[in-house]
């Protein structure tokens, strides 16, 4: 599996939300890496908690600034959140009660869940921001 990278394209050009972008891409490629080079089930396991754990953290802060800035998606966007992690909790207790392995089809579907909730639900909210800040 491929790296992901951050460019211009995932931008929402909101500098706060870029940031915590960056940051799950970031995990995303360690957990890549940690999967590839065969690093011991229990660190690929804390390398997912992780990216849950943060990406759990950005969509309060997502949410935080849609409630500040009345963002009238608010409803549709949250409810976006709770089923994306509802979907990477799934795939958490895949990895715990199978053979804790991440299968290639596992990481299309992280990938996919990141990629395109930013370049669709995050870029409106972005464009949105990018007005009332």
């Amino acid at each position: 599996m491929k790296d992901l990278v951050w460019n211009k394209t995932l931008s929402v050009e909101v500098d706060e939300i870029d940031e915590d972008h960056r940051r799950l891409v970031d995990l995303f490629n360690i957990l890549n890496h940690a999967v590839a080079d065969g690093d011991p089930a229990d660190y690929q396991e804390a390398v997912l908690e992780e990216l849950i754990c943060c990406t759990v953290w950005h969509f309060r802060h997502e949410e935080r600034l849609m409630l500040k800035y009345a963002y009238e998606e608010f409803e549709e966007h949250k409810t976006e959140h709770r089923n994306l992690i509802e979907s990477a909790k799934e795939l958490q207790q895949k990895f715990l009660q199978t053979d804790r392995r991440i299968a290639n089809k596992d990481f299309e579907f992280l990938e996919h869940w990141l990629t395109e909730h930013i370049l669709v639900a995050d870029m409106k909210l972005g464009a949105y921001l990018a007005e009332v800040m």
